[in-house]
């Protein structure tokens, strides 16, 4: 019996803080690992670069160059990175990236579980995705590889998005190996060598929502090279090609997402989130829960280009349905229709609607594309059930097509002059019914057209705008606003940019002008009191004087300017005066000056004066003495005593 190798890594400590427990995952670029941040007591999961990319110093630094950008990123539907750095464990460097550990399961297994989701579930799933890549590219970070291996879901129901910047970090080293991890959902102008932006992950998450929405990648083949080739030559086909009755605006936010030009996409993530909300909003319950019935094949076979016959459940391939087993799938029309070549472990996908019709199991193939032919491997040693539908499944193709020899009764008689009569009628009637339905979605109220920016115009300039796009604007909320002046729209309901129909109402957002804030009475509190209570009324303290003030005792704010009760803007300063300390004064020498004399001279050196008289030899009128003497506070008393 072979002994298992044992991972160096289990049991370890990085940097002397972080306590590695098990393996979690192991992907083409790193494995994560379960640990312990020792430090702060808390479960952290390690992703760590394979070693062969880890003694390369360019990828370190990359590596860590991103880490720090992806560090710099908070948001709650983003996974944290905690910490990065290099350490060595036996001999070997290891460059690790430290992150919130997230209880739960992937998009994939998720996919795995369900085959394909609702678009309720759908656009459930993508709207905390596209939430979290909005505020990534508001940071400047591209992620530059969404998967569903990359969208985590938490036991508490909580949608994250990992591993951002890694893929670019790891680009210039891994090559290949980076085509490989990625090429199902790689942007044509990554493959074709352009630069990395914005775009290219909004061609990700449309290739995500077919996926979710058909239980399919749009694209197969032998290798990733050719699943990456396709991608940047063929448009990536609506997702109502596999699940017939979708939704037109679940289709149409898919294939405006995978536009093989980038300035066909949405410019961001915000951009993608606007609309991706807007069409939660406005689709009905039939179609956010829609999950289409297989129809029924056609009637004559040299409409088919080919018929593939598969077993979703072997071992292998992933179920494309919760109840797809034992399916035959039909693909093309009589269009020349390309069945693409099948991954390792993935069913082959055509950009054709498929028909499911019942048969007995068998083994996959494909047919040429000139090809007619019905094919059919039985699974050796099939049970009777399996025979048994097969031969109701031909019993029901035979009766379909006796049927359609049969013909049918005209309207108007069997002439051809009165055929030809009604072709001519129902031909009329659908030019009608095409025009006007080509009014009404393009000139007309159900057109979609983008939301112009009419942020700093005035109201009235702003709804002459909006109605020459004819959108209904009367709806209007006036807010507070400290850089618009007052009268001028801030912007709108939805965002400007969002793509709505012309029926929709917008709300325009109104400036009036900056918020008034009133000052508070601060006279009698100190300094810091005074501080605290502008600080809250959204003020700040201006200029301090200090006064002498016999009444208010040091420290205590005996003025303000303004007064209490008017109103300043956000910001805005209120001048504070504080009281100091009594100065000391030098008590002048009346001694033996008349008595209005020395009164004079006290009261003008700022003192008061008591005046206390008595009988002697002396003249009289004259000061006889006085106290206190020397320097006194600035209106102190002194009393003089006079003959």
């Amino acid at each position: 019996m072979q002994q298992q190798r044992r991972d160096p890594l289990e049991g370890a400590v990085i940097d002397g803080r972080y306590a590695v427990h098990s393996r979690v995952a192991r992907g083409g670029m790193s494995t994560v690992y379960l640990a312990t941040d020792r430090r702060l007591d808390r479960r952290v999961a390690l992703k760590v670069l394979l070693p062969q990319l880890a003694v390369e110093p360019g990828s370190v630094s990359r590596f860590e160059g991103e880490a720090r950008s992806a560090a710099r990123l908070s948001h709650p539907h983003v996974v944290g990175v905690l910490d990065q750095g290099v350490d060595e464990i036996e001999g070997q460097p290891v460059a690790y990236l430290v992150m919130e550990f997230v209880r739960g399961r992937t998009l994939r297994e998720e996919l795995r579980d369900h085959g394909r989701l609702t678009p309720r579930r759908t656009l459930a799933l993508l709207d905390p995705v596209v939430e979290g890549l909005a505020a990534a590219h508001e940071a400047g970070l591209i992620h530059r590889d969404l998967k569903p291996e990359n969208v985590l879901l938490s036991e508490t129901g909580q949608v994250k998005l990992a591993d951002f910047g890694l893929a670019r970090a790891l680009s210039a080293s891994t090559g290949t190996a980076t085509l490989a991890g990625t090429a199902a959902y790689m942007a044509p102008e990554l493959v074709l060598g352009g630069p990395v932006q914005a775009q290219s992950d909004i061609y990700s998450i449309g290739v995500l929502a077919f996926e979710l929405l058909t239980g399919h990648q749009p694209f197969t083949g032998d290798s990733p090279f050719q699943v990456a080739l396709q991608h940047a030559r063929v448009d990536v086909p609506a997702p109502s090609t596999l699940l017939p009755g979708l939704a037109p605006d679940i289709d149409e936010l898919v294939q405006w997402c995978t536009s093989r030009d980038p300035d066909r996409r949405p410019v961001d993530g915000a951009a993608l989130l606007g609309e991706l909300r807007h069409i939660r909003a406005v689709l009905t319950d039939a179609e956010l829960d829609h999950s289409p019935v297989a129809p029924p094949a056609p009637a004559h076979q040299d409409q088919l280009t080919a018929v593939v016959i598969g077993r979703p459940g072997a071992q292998g391939a992933e179920p494309v349905s919760e109840n797809e087993d034992n399916h035959t799938r039909v693909i093309g029309t009589s269009h020349a229709t390309r069945v693409l070549a099948p991954m390792p472990g993935r069913p082959p996908v055509a950009a054709v609607p498929p028909t499911d019709v019942h048969s007995a199991p068998s083994t996959s193939r494909t047919v040429p594309e000139d090809s007619t032919a019905v094919i059919r491997a039985p699974r050796p040693g099939a049970g009777r059930s399996g025979a048994a539908r097969s031969g109701a499944s031909r019993a029901s193709r035979r009766a379909r097509a006796r049927a359609a020899q049969r013909p049918e009764k005209s309207l108007f008689g069997s002439t051809a002059r009165r055929s030809r009569r009604l072709l001519v009628i129902l031909l009329l009637l659908l030019a009608v019914v095409v025009a006007g339905a080509g009014w009404f979605f393009g000139a007309g109220p159900a057109g979609v057209v983008s939301l112009p920016d009419v942020a700093r115009v005035p109201l009235a300039e702003a709804r002459a705008v909006l109605d020459q796009e004819g959108l209904d604007a009367l709806s209007t909320e006036e807010v507070y606003d400290d850089e618009v002046l007052a009268g001028l729209v801030i912007g709108t309901d939805p965002e400007a940019t969002t793509r709505v129909r012309r029926f929709e109402r917008v709300e325009l957002i109104v400036s009036r002008g900056p918020e008034p804030f009133p000052v508070p009475d601060v006279v009698g509190s100190t300094e810091l009191e005074a501080a605290a209570a502008l600080g809250s009324a959204s003020l700040m303290v201006g200029a301090v004087d200090e006064e002498y003030s016999r009444e208010v005792e040091p420290g205590r704010i005996i003025g303000q300017v303004p007064d209490r009760g008017m109103e300043l803007r956000r910001g805005e300063a209120v001048d504070l005066v504080v009281s100091l300390d009594p100065r000391l004064v030098e008590v002048p020498g009346v001694f033996s000056l008349p008595e209005d004399r020395a009164v004079e001279a006290l009261e003008a050196a700022g003192f008061t004066v008591e005046v206390d008289y008595t009988f002697g030899s002396a003249v009289l009128g004259l000061v006889a003495g006085q106290s206190p003497t020397g320097e006194q506070p600035e209106g102190a008393t002194i009393r003089i005593t006079v003959t």
